[in-house]
């Protein structure tokens, strides 16, 4: 039977007194990633204009996701061997001496060095987070967390991009980093008490679980696990700046899928590419349901304004609808709790990604009005928003507390691999065509592919 750090009575939400700071912690831990990652988005064009650094700009973008996956799994080992206590105080250091070393940068490959540094505490925080996630909370509460880190996710992007560019334009790019790293530390602060209550150790009696509770198989110890996680991020890379090479491209980039591909096998569970029912099936429809929903976002605005002459800002801001709708539809499956059983949020949710992706293709490939396409994002986000949360808990609830790292951090991987391999596979299909809605078209045509299995496998994620 398993003990948590926090002793509240039953029913307690993720808000009361027992839990609310380990959840404002958390949550706050997860908003400054996600606003780190937007904002950054919206000063890098000034930090490389200053800096001199056009040559590097893909770099400080690809680099955070390939360091990330490292930290991934290297945080989940230690996670599984010794609880998420130190993988999540050091992995906020990495993370802030990451921000420090951006912020204070006076050259672009200082600032692409401290954007690796960045991602690989990013990366291990993630995962850090999700072992707290099991170890502080019951699992009822589990649908009702991540809705809250889906939420956290979510609100930075409204808000994120606009006050990125107020800090750079009435004080200085270089606040856009060293502001965060002033907010983390109270962020960490809250989550401390909690954390005192989170023993070291897996199930065997001198842990944070019973000695009662099956062990389970301690699948992330191999110390071989790290190594293929640096290859996989060298892959990670390498297709990330394949777009930059036009006559060795494809041929490079089909290397590195490859390459990823053979690297991530020790990286997930047994039957992950196979999709093996089960956990292995959740793990891959989470690389799946990211890689279309993300390669097609990016392009959506990229159509509003070469197809149907949007500003940039417009085009923009027609995302927001998406936002919303996936903070909306995360509340509301938290809200369902087991009354909408995780499977079933799984597939609905996979669904209404490939409808909505569905909907923007018709458009560019007929010439429907732009509001089709716009209201079929707010599909996309409510899809988002019912099978993310679910494939965390479904995650979770499929793991023993030895594997909860190794699994937390495959889930994570999934996600950043998956997004990877279709935002390269999609600028490839991009600029392989000649017209402008031929590639718009192969774009959505790519992620409803990518979209379509991931409703094939829906199924399987049903143990």
């Amino acid at each position: 039977m398993r003990e948590f750090a926090v002793s509240a009575p039953p029913g307690a939400g993720i808000l009361h007194r027992a839990y609310l700071l380990v959840t404002v912690g958390a949550c706050a831990l997860v908003f400054l990633a996600a606003f780190e990652s937007l904002a950054v988005t919206t000063v890098m064009p000034v930090v490389s204009r200053e800096l001199g650094g056009a040559g590097l700009y893909a770099l400080a973008f690809a680099g955070p996701l390939a360091s990330g996956v490292i930290g991934m799994v290297g945080a989940g080992n230690w996670s599984d061997r010794r609880g998420p206590v130190g993988p999540l105080l050091t992995s906020v250091a990495v993370f802030a001496l990451g921000l420090l070393v951006a912020g204070t940068a006076g050259t672009m490959w200082a600032v692409v060095a401290g954007r690796l540094v960045q991602g690989l505490g990013g990366g291990a925080m993630t995962v850090a987070l999700y072992v707290v996630v099991a170890r502080v909370y019951p699992a009822v509460l589990h649908p009702r967390i991540f809705a809250a880190f889906s939420a956290a996710w979510v609100i930075p992007s409204l808000v994120g991009p606009f006050a990125a560019g107020l800090v750079a334009q009435l004080a200085s790019w270089h606040w856009v980093f060293l502001g965060v790293v002033v907010l983390v530390l109270p962020a960490l602060a809250m989550l401390l008490p909690a954390l005192r209550g989170v023993r070291s150790g897996n199930a065997n009696g001198n842990g944070s679980v019973d000695a009662s509770e099956p062990a389970g198989t301690p699948v992330s110890r191999a110390p071989g696990r790290l190594a293929w996680a640096a290859l996989a991020a060298l892959a990670v890379l390498g297709l990330n700046l394949s777009s930059g090479l036009p006559a060795a491209g494809p041929l490079l980039a089909a290397a590195a899928v490859v390459i990823a591909l053979l690297a991530v096998r020790p990286l997930v569970p047994r039957g992950t590419l196979t999709a093996r029912r089960g956990l292995p099936s959740v793990i891959l429809i989470r690389g799946l349901v990211a890689a279309g929903f993300f390669g097609a976002e990016v392009y959506l605005p990229y159509l509003l304004v070469e197809r149907y002459a949007f500003s940039p800002t417009f085009a923009g801001l027609t995302l927001t609808g998406g936002a919303l709708a996936w903070a909306a539809a995360s509340g509301v499956q938290s809200r369902l709790g087991g009354r909408l059983g995780s499977p079933a949020a799984v597939r609905i949710g996979s669904v209404m990604v490939l409808l909505a992706i569905t909907l923007a293709l018709v458009t560019t490939a007929l010439g429907w009005p732009p509001a089709v396409a716009i209201a079929g994002w707010v599909l996309a986000g409510g899809g988002m928003g019912l099978a993310y949360p679910r494939l965390s808990v479904m995650t979770l609830a499929l793991s023993t507390p030895d594997t909860e790292g190794f699994n937390s951090s495959a889930m994570s991987i999934s996600d950043s691999l998956g997004g990877a391999l279709a935002l390269a596979a999609t600028g490839i299909v991009f600029t392989a065509f000649t017209t402008t809605v031929a590639s718009f078209a192969g774009v959505f045509v790519l992620t409803a592919v990518i979209a379509a299995a991931a409703v094939a496998i829906a199924p399987r994620v049903a143990h």
